[in-house]
């Protein structure tokens, strides 16, 4: 069966997000009253699959090896 997955990545709490404060302020210097941006990636991804579950274990495994990267960043994947 194909499964359309969800996976989202962001940085852990207290990393720096060079991209999200560069957004904010340019934000700001075109005249939006910005206080703060987080640079957010989301992959929709069609997996085939025996199941729901084993779908989520693949992209999960995917998102672990090229994604995200697990010292600085976490993902989350769901379903669509």
């Amino acid at each position: 069966m194909k499964f359309d997955i969800e996976v989202r990545v962001e940085l852990k709490k207290g990393a720096l997000d060079a991209e999200g404060e560069t957004v904010a302020k340019s934000l700001g210097l075109l005249g939006y009253d910005v206080k703060h941006v987080d640079a957010i990636k989301v992959y929709r991804i069609a997996v085939e699959a025996k199941s729901e579950k084993a779908a989520k274990t693949i992209v999960s495994e995917a998102s672990e090896r090229l994604l995200a990267n697990p010292v600085i960043q976490d993902y989350s994947v769901r379903v669509v």
